[in-house]
């Protein structure tokens, strides 16, 4: 069969020859070419290197992708690669656009024979298939190009979104996070946004998304939780614990009383059948929950995920030290939500600092580069816990059970901060109206 599948060596040979001959020919071509392009798997090993050298900065000569084949431990055809390099021609974009026509021509095979394989397998949910089939064939010619729009396009999209805010009155724009004062200023979360949650140990990071998700799931928005130190039972657990106001730990581990279990019951009726996800093979490694994400996306079509947390994920950057890590986590999350039309909330830690324990984005942990890859940074502050006071404007409220949302970067929202309720029992965030807001006198500040 594989004799049958369409491709062109020749034409693969003088692409790549006038590639590494012309120090401006991969500007030309790289847009329809990858290294699954090419047919032949020494020609695949070839372009890589180009990639990565270019990717280096670097020019992708014969004798630098020479030295980039032998770092992979195989030893490269030194003869082949030379006489692939003296090839040349000045119509590259025509021997390119070729090899890429071939190629989509043995993705339409391999679609055909995936398709008549699932088919004939009756274990395979027919849905599945044909959700599989549509997604391979709507990104068989998906490139950058089809993503470039003109200034009327743009315009077009501000002036629908205009129409929208005012025919649908109060309506978000995004998904509701169930503060008021954060959705009215941002209309929720938005689609294609990186929000970043920042606090320091034990002050809430998982509790606040977990009560923004509830809030995502029980308006109609499909969300994806992954957490590399819980499992979805405790996930579960502390969500059922918001909603039935019976501690977490107590429903996983302790008898519980019959007023409990009817206390659990009503809170189950209000979380049963909400389009929250999880996925119990995705692990620490970021290429894994991006794959993931990608999934459930065409899948359940959600609106967005939840990464819990960035400090435990694992990147695939030899060398790379964890600030250029962290870096290049944040940045794969964002053009992935930008890519997907989906929002991600990532968590992360922040630097210790004892000496003035209110965060800021100066302290979020490894990494300057995952605030400027975030569109929205939210900081937590509890200073209850560290008996202290908060900062000003709200200097004189009640620390107990109570917490600062500081919206600390606000990419097309600006600035915000604003004191919300924490019930410690179920770790469950809460609004609180202007109104209800504690205050006390200096007097009577405990701390």
């Amino acid at each position: 069969m594989d004799k049958l599948l369409p491709c062109d060596i020749n034409a693969e040979k003088v692409v790549l020859g006038t590639i590494m001959g012309d120090r401006n020919a991969l500007s030309d071509v790289w847009e329809i070419l990858s290294p699954e392009t090419f047919y032949d798997p020494f020609h695949k090993e070839i372009y890589q290197a180009i990639l990565e050298i270019s990717k280096r900065g670097d020019r992708p000569d014969v004798v630098m992708v020479l030295n980039e084949l032998a770092k992979s431990g195989k030893k490269p055809d030194a003869f082949r690669l030379s006489e692939i390099s003296s090839s040349y021609t000045f119509d590259l974009y025509q021997h390119a656009a070729l090899i890429h026509d071939k190629a989509k021509r043995r993705e339409f095979v391999s679609i055909a024979m995936s398709l008549n394989n699932s088919a004939l397998d009756e274990s395979n949910d027919i849905v599945d298939i044909l959700a599989e089939v549509e997604d391979r064939l709507k990104n068989l010619f998906a490139t950058s190009s089809d993503n470039i729009h003109t200034i009327n396009e743009a315009i077009k999209g501000v002036k629908e979104q205009i129409n929208r805010n005012h025919s649908d009155g109060n309506r978000l724009t995004g998904t509701p996070t169930g503060f008021s004062q954060f959705d009215s200023k941002s209309g929720g979360l938005q689609k294609s946004d990186l929000i970043v949650i920042a606090a320091d140990t034990s002050q809430g990071k998982t509790s606040l998304a977990v009560t923004i998700a509830l809030s995502a799931a029980q308006h109609g928005s499909a969300v994806a939780m992954y957490s590399m130190e819980m499992k979805k039972e405790q996930i579960a657990a502390r969500m059922m614990s918001v909603e039935s106001g019976v501690p977490a730990n107590t429903i996983l581990y302790s008898k519980l009383t019959d007023e409990q279990f009817d206390s659990i019951d009503r809170g189950l009726a209000r979380l049963y059948d909400k389009p929250v996800y999880f996925d119990d093979r995705s692990t620490s490694n970021i290429d894994t929950i991006l794959a993931s994400i990608r999934t459930l996306k065409a899948k359940y079509n959600i609106d967005g995920a939840i990464v819990d947390y960035l400090q435990i994920l694992n990147v695939n950057m030899k060398g790379a030290n964890k600030e250029a890590q962290m870096g290049e986590v944040a940045r794969k999350l964002k053009n992935l939500a930008k890519e997907l039309d989906i929002w991600i909330m990532a968590l992360s830690q922040l630097n210790r600092d004892s000496t003035n324990t209110a965060p800021s984005l100066a302290r979020l942990r490894d990494s300057g580069q995952i605030g400027e890859a975030a569109d929205v940074v939210i900081l937590i502050y509890r200073p209850e816990v560290y008996k202290r006071s908060f900062p000003e404007p709200f200097h004189n409220a009640n620390v107990t059970n109570t917490a600062l949302i500081d919206v600390a970067k606000g990419r097309n929202i600006g600035l915000l901060k604003f004191l919300c309720g924490f019930d410690k029992k179920t770790t469950k965030f809460y609004e609180l109206g202007e109104s209800s807001i504690p205050y006390t006198t200096k007097e009577e500040q405990p701390f």
